[in-house]
């Protein structure tokens, strides 16, 4: 025997903690295709925002990873806290959470005050809501307890399905959609978000928003240098926004976490080669675009909103409307 037996056991590995056990341990609810959801449990729903700069203090989540598989995508290093490292698997690798309604009741119970913005990290009416209707079993709570500042963020029109639904939250919450809209090229929204509606859908669904007495508007986010940055670009879509009955619009430049450049790189080598070296020149050292033609950016989506009359955030209003549930115990 040229080598002795090692008779040593091999260290364990390390134990999973925290989200990445969860993620470990969560049950396979349905495969399709490329695509295959999980439902994984959750120690609470809503989650501190860490950017004092966000004009709300908590996000909620009905899913962890997204399917619609947009290029620029900055969240796919959500699923790194579950040990999965390969951005491809945001997109592949869907986490319903489990007891939404449940969770969901017991956080606003603790009197977290503060606004709420729902669809921060993935969009909350992505297909497998179709499916689990996680995002409408949460709408029904708002509906419920009301009190709140809550804004939904999504770029599917299938929240046309939940305008009854949201109304009622509307009743007694202080409520505001924002549907994201890069650009009203169908041809360039499909190459940017492969599985997104199609942007003549998302503006009908604005339409149908604003028809129903919703606080609507229209989210440019992100702006993409070269891409979508354009006077041009930018003020056809601020004039749809305001054709479709949105009252505000917004226009986020485009940050890139390291996750995100691992796919969004090799799309503009594929797509756009001419604009590779300055992308990454302007990004290789930082998530965000900084300097002169950022400055000049941000200032041409500000005249853009002027021209078309649109706000920069939806009307304010009073305070939330109170709890009708609270009210009605003392009629």
């Amino acid at each position: 025997m040229l080598f002795p037996l090692d008779e040593t056991a091999p260290p364990a590995p390390p134990a999973l903690v925290g989200i990445a056990r969860f993620a470990a341990e969560s049950r396979s609810l349905r495969t399709k295709a490329q695509v295959e959801y999980f439902e994984i449990e959750s120690r609470s729903l809503l989650n501190r925002c860490s950017n004092p700069n966000m004009p709300f203090r908590w996000t909620l989540n009905p899913y962890r990873g997204c399917e619609i598989g947009c290029k620029y995508c900055y969240a796919r290093y959500t699923h790194e806290f579950m040990g999965l490292d390969d951005g491809v698997l945001f997109e592949r690798q869907i986490y319903a959470k489990a007891d939404v309604a449940k969770l969901l009741r017991r956080d606003l119970a603790r009197k977290r005050s503060g606004a709420i913005a729902l669809g921060t990290g993935t969009d909350p009416y992505q297909p497998a809501e179709r499916r689990f209707e996680r995002t409408k079993a949460i709408l029904e709570v708002f509906a419920e307890v009301g009190g709140r500042d809550l804004s939904i963020t999504t770029k599917s029109d299938l929240i046309v399905r939940d305008i009854e639904l949201l109304r009622r939250v509307a009743s007694c919450n202080r409520l505001s959609i924002n549907v994201t809209v890069t650009t009203v090229d169908p041809e360039l929204a499909r190459r940017l978000e492969p599985r997104a509606p199609r942007p003549d859908l998302r503006l009908a669904a604005v339409r149908r928003l604003a028809d129903a007495g919703l606080a609507v508007g229209v989210f440019a986010n992100p702006v993409m240098p070269g891409i979508t940055g354009s006077r041009a670009s930018l003020s056809a879509l601020a004039a749809a926004a305001r054709q479709a009955g949105a009252t505000y619009f917004g226009g986020g430049i485009l940050f890139l976490k390291t996750s995100a450049q691992q796919q969004f790189f090799p799309f503009l080598e594929e797509e756009f080669p001419e604009l590779v070296a300055a992308y990454r020149v302007e990004y290789g050292g930082n998530a965000y675009l900084r300097g002169e033609y950022a400055d000049a950016l941000r200032e041409r989506i500000r005249q853009v909103r002027a021209e078309h009359g649109l706000e920069s955030s939806p009307p304010l209003g009073g305070p939330p409307p109170p709890n009708h549930a609270q009210l009605s115990l003392f009629d």
